[in-house]
């Protein structure tokens, strides 16, 4: 007795014409005839995105009869999510038509609380229609010519980066001890055939951040100015000790001029060049074009520093006035980045009102005494009198020990008299060399004299970049 034929039947019963006109329309994208997929009736006028959406919704969840409200008859059939992935289209923001190029999102596997599945491709957007203006919301197509912009590579940046941060030179270079300049770390160094290296000293490290200093970077012509109401002080010492800092260490050009109404003695702190003075420079200046001509009328020490002499001929009796100044700085502010004023003990000679105006910094030198902080004091209530304050709050006060002891005088206390009223103060100790009043050498001086001048360099760097 044969068994009887059952015919194979699936668990999801085949889908009407009906919905699958429904499903291939919404495959195709093309919802703008929605009315042709069975008719008003079957599809209870499908219109709007939330009839399409509650369409999808109830494919995917395998009840079609809750996705139309003219249907009468209910058949399950499972949702094919591959086809919508494997064409993503743009999704419809709730509320707004329907075009021909979007479909609204996809909810994977029926669960409500799962985001819509989005296309990560860019697609071409809808073309707006004549005459009507384009819905909110949707990104506006790209003008002719041109082409969507493409995401960034995810770890290209990052790569990049990562191989500049592995190619540093400090990341490359293992760190090395600076050798010692100065002490016991210098002779051990030395005399292990510069095997052994203890290393910089912290009075190094210290000189060496002196320079750094020094070495700041300075744009345009600085202008220093010199200035003491006493005379021998070692205002002209200073002048050609501080000049000679400058040029040492960097390496721009430093000039120092002797704008002393009387006979000054600025052109002997160096080997001298030549006997031109700052009142032939002045009867040249139509000739002067280049660096070459104007280095004819000045003196160059073995540090670098230039200085334009004063007039020595004692028959001349013209005094060097505020316009002989004013000519001679705007000649030399061409050629020069550093340029120090060497003033007269005076102050109301016709110069110094040219000097004071055109200074971008001032340098009182006082001595240890007790009458040279009086007269430096009274110099300060001048200025400030006669409506220099802020060239007097750019200053820097130096008290100069011209000799072997100070005596009884607190210098210390001095120093704190003139912090209350200049930027910075410092103090220059006595130095046999500096005695001599003849060429100045920076090699010949002590190592506390020069650690002392690296100071006032550093003090007077420091307003290269403005108050």
């Amino acid at each position: 007795m044969s068994e009887p034929k059952h015919e194979a039947t699936s668990a999801y019963p085949a889908p009407t014409d009906d919905v699958r006109d429904v499903r291939d329309v919404g495959d195709l994208g093309d919802l703008g005839e929605v009315d042709d997929a069975g008719g008003r009736g079957d599809l209870g006028g499908v219109r709007d995105v939330d009839d399409v959406r509650d369409v999808h919704d109830a494919a995917d969840l395998g009840d079609a009869d809750e996705a139309s409200e003219g249907r009468t008859d209910s058949h399950q059939f499972p949702a094919t999510h591959g086809q919508h992935a494997a064409y993503p289209r743009r999704a419809v923001a709730p509320g707004q038509p329907v075009g021909h190029d979007e479909v609204p999102p996809v909810v994977p596997n029926g669960d409500p609380y799962a985001q819509p599945q989005q296309s990560y491709y860019p697609q071409p957007a809808a073309q707006p229609v004549p005459g009507q203006p384009p819905a909110p919301g949707y990104p506006q197509a790209p003008p002719m010519g041109q082409q969507y912009p493409q995401p960034p590579h995810p770890h290209r940046g990052r790569h990049a980066a990562g191989a500049n941060g592995e190619l540093a030179s400090a990341h490359l270079i293992r760190p090395v001890k600076r050798r010692p300049q100065s002490g016991w770390r210098k002779a051990v160094y030395l005399g292990s055939g510069r095997l052994i290296n203890p290393g910089e000293s912290q009075e190094d490290r210290r000189k060496r951040e002196l320079i750094m200093r020094v070495n700041q970077p300075l744009r345009g012509c600085y202008k220093i100015a010199m200035l003491s109401l006493k005379g021998g002080v070692g205002k002209t010492t200073m002048t050609t000790t501080l000049g000679s800092t400058f040029a040492s260490l960097r390496g721009d050009r430093v000039v120092a001029v002797d704008a002393n109404p009387d006979r000054g003695t600025l052109s002997q702190k160096i080997p001298m060049e030549t006997t031109a003075t700052v009142r032939h420079l002045l009867r040249d200046a139509d000739r002067i074009t280049r660096y070459s001509d104007i280095r004819a009328y000045t003196s160059q020490g073995p540090s670098r520093l230039e200085i334009l002499a004063s007039e020595q001929d004692p028959a001349v009796s013209e005094a060097f006035s505020e316009n002989d100044y004013r000519r001679a700085v705007d000649l030399l502010e061409h050629f020069y980045n550093i340029v120090l004023t060497d003033c007269g003990t005076g102050l109301m000679h016709s110069a110094m009102k040219g000097v004071l105006e055109l200074a971008d910094s001032l340098v009182l030198v006082s001595s240890g005494s007790v009458d040279g902080a009086r007269s430096a004091s009274a110099t300060l209530d001048w200025l400030d009198a006669h409506g220099y304050g802020e060239l007097v709050k750019r200053s820097v006060a130096v008290i100069n020990s011209v000799r072997p002891r100070a005596g009884s005088v607190d210098l210390d206390k001095l120093e704190a008299h003139f912090a209350a009223r200049v930027r910075a103060v410092c103090q220059i100790p006595f130095d046999p060399h500096l005695e001599e009043g003849a060429e100045i050498e920076l090699d010949r001086l002590h190592g506390a004299t020069r650690t002392k001048l690296l100071e006032l360099g550093a003090a007077v760097a420091d307003g290269f970049s403005g108050p």
